[in-house]
């Protein structure tokens, strides 16, 4: 559990983030005293006012719930403190003072007791007042089923979301309160989440939980169906991805789960996904997660979703954990671009709101693909040739060499690098290799080259992975360069005008030169020595010169600038992509 914060004072840390929303969004104001985010009202609101939609409820779940205030989305939102609902005095402040309401107002919050209460009463003050109101306690999670919730029923989680974005939408586009309220409960009907989190969270100001409590979910196991506030779940599991995703969808949509099954959702429907971040997943894992719950979805349940959304919606802080709705579209009855799909589609100025794709564009013919790739090698032949037999026995002997001393450069660079250079290199000769033995090679040296270059694109990474292959790519220009137009085979001095020509282009994306401690310094003496005497073996004996000389130099540039102490390898160990390199060169020679 992280207990690190960088503002620990809750009270502050809820202020300055409510007044960060009017920072990134001028239409919004800030009534700091009752925490309440609310629109400005402009010209065209207070001429044709429109229904106010209030929600809202602790702190700790951004973006939500002041995140979503703003055109198309809500009126006002009011925040309590950290997981505590705020009080019900804010909220009637909200609705009487912070809102249009000569439309009425809907008061829509999630399904916790301490919201339900509080919101509840300011909606009952706020019809006492004599203004027209509707109260409505969102629930969409599955993750507790019947047997367990009891009276309290279903808790709000990620999904509620939608039910709140639609109904606005309505609001925004002119429906009255009676059309936006049962909207609310119909799309909240057909709707049903549930949530996983690998730990629960730690609220700012609060002491560290004791290690061996509850609060402490061990390593190995998933909370299934934890609730945005760090209360538990169905039961935990030790799952892979896989596995905790056939489970969640079974908890969605499996009929036979009478505790569960809250609505029917068939092949047959027309359904939304969303998938919500509880606030502490990667983006990268995120669309992990959006890619299996995607393929289970039509290999297990034949379900394709009409849309996906994916994104950081309802935070438990910053939970380690995220959850799966599934809403079924239905007819709404509302006419034309007021359906349910047309409503969520529908634009929002909410800095939470993260559905950027358009209906157009999810309605448009996707089924097209590019597949216009224009290889170098295929684009323009040229009249350099190569003795391809020769060409590759020389190679392969650069390559077995290069091969053969991983062992040293792999040690060197585990005293001065990340331990990788080595492996990295070797990867890239198998691979060249296998590539030059299948197949018949080019007699057209540009071809021929043309044929190495993706193989190192794709099997060398790192930082020598990118300069090998920006390098061969410039290699196969400078070859282009010495193409006269008539036929002639390629000597020593069109291959040392080609590599100078590519040594000049990888100048221009590494600052790098010899004294540097990098491969230049092996590289460079090599094409200098082969552009002033054509003898590749005095060039491959220069660049292991240059190498030599990488023992005794202070790194200027890469990951031994500081990795580790000078003391240990200075005058021992020589650059491991200089000395990677050297091997190459000097194999390559040895063949010659």
């Amino acid at each position: 559990m992280q207990t690190k914060h960088f503002i620990d004072d809750p009270t502050h840390l809820v202020h300055s983030a409510l007044h960060s929303l009017t920072l990134t969004n001028p239409s919004l104001s800030l009534d700091l005293e009752n925490k309440i985010v609310y629109r400005k009202p402009t010209k065209d609101s207070l001429k044709e006012p429109k229904v106010s939609i209030i929600s809202g409820g602790g702190s700790g779940h951004e973006p939500a719930f002041a995140g979503f205030v703003g055109k198309g989305f809500l009126t006002a939102a009011v925040a309590g403190t950290i997981f505590a609902s705020p009080s019900a005095e804010a909220v009637r402040r909200a609705a009487l003072s912070r809102v249009p309401t000569e439309k009425g107002i809907g008061i829509f919050t999630f399904s916790y007791t301490g919201d339900i209460l509080n919101f509840g009463l300011a909606a009952e003050k706020a019809k006492a007042a004599g203004i027209d109101t509707e109260f409505y306690a969102i629930g969409d999670d599955v993750g507790v089923g019947r047997a367990k919730s009891g009276k309290v029923g279903r808790r709000g989680i990620g999904g509620s979301i939608l039910v709140l974005k639609i109904a606005c939408a309505l609001a925004e586009a002119g429906g009255s309160l009676a059309e936006v309220y049962n909207l609310t409960k119909q799309v909240a009907g057909n709707l049903v989440s549930v949530g996983a989190s690998m730990e629960h969270v730690h609220v700012p100001g609060r002491a560290a939980p004791d290690p061996n409590s509850d609060e402490i979910v061990p390593t190995e196991e998933i909370e299934i169906g934890m609730g945005i506030h760090n209360e538990p779940g169905s039961h935990r599991v030790s799952a892979t991805l896989p596995e905790l995703v056939k489970t969640m969808l079974a908890q969605l949509l499996d009929p036979n789960d009478t505790d569960r099954h809250y609505v029917d959702i068939t092949k047959k429907d027309k359904v939304v996904l969303l998938i919500n971040n509880l606030g502490g997943v990667s983006n990268l894992e995120m669309g992990g997660i959006v890619a299996e719950v995607h393929q289970q979805l039509k290999q297990n349940w034949e379900i394709v979703p009409v849309r996906v959304i994916s994104g950081t919606f309802i935070t438990s802080l910053n939970g380690l954990g995220f959850s799966v709705s599934l809403l079924k579209l239905e007819d709404t009855g509302l006419g034309e671009g007021k359906s349910m799909l047309e409503l969520l589609d529908a634009p929002a100025e909410a800095v939470g709101w993260a559905a950027a794709i358009q209906t157009s564009t999810w309605e448009a013919d996707n089924t097209g693909t590019m597949d216009k790739s224009i290889e170098s090698g295929e684009a323009k032949p040229s009249k350099l040739t190569i003795d391809p037999k020769q060409a590759h026995a020389v190679l392969k002997a650069g390559l077995d060499t290069l091969i053969a001393v991983e062992p040293d450069v792999t040690k060197f660079d585990t005293i001065v690098g990340d331990g990788d250079c080595g492996i990295g290199l070797k990867r890239g000769a198998e691979a060249v290799l296998e590539e030059l033995s299948s197949g018949d090679l080019p007699t057209d040296a540009v071809a021929f080259v043309n044929k190495i270059v993706p193989v190192v694109e794709n099997h060398m990474d790192g930082t020598s992975g990118a300069l090998y292959a920006i390098f061969l790519n410039a290699l196969v220009h400078g070859l282009r360069e010495q193409d006269t137009g008539s036929s002639r085979a390629v000597d020593a001095p069109i291959w040392a005008a080609a590599l100078k020509s590519s040594l000049q282009a990888l100048g221009r994306y590494t600052p790098a030169v010899p004294g540097d401690r990098t491969l230049m310094d092996a590289l460079v003496p090599f094409i200098d020595t082969l552009s002033g005497t054509h003898d590749v073996k005095k060039a491959a004996a220069a660049a292991r010169e240059g190498a030599e000389k990488t023992k005794s130099m202070k790194a200027s540039l890469g990951r031994t600038v500081y990795v580790g102490s000078e003391s240990e390898w200075i005058g021992k160990i020589p650059d491991p992509g200089a000395w990677g390199l050297q091997e190459l060169l000097g194999g390559l020679a040895g063949a010659l």
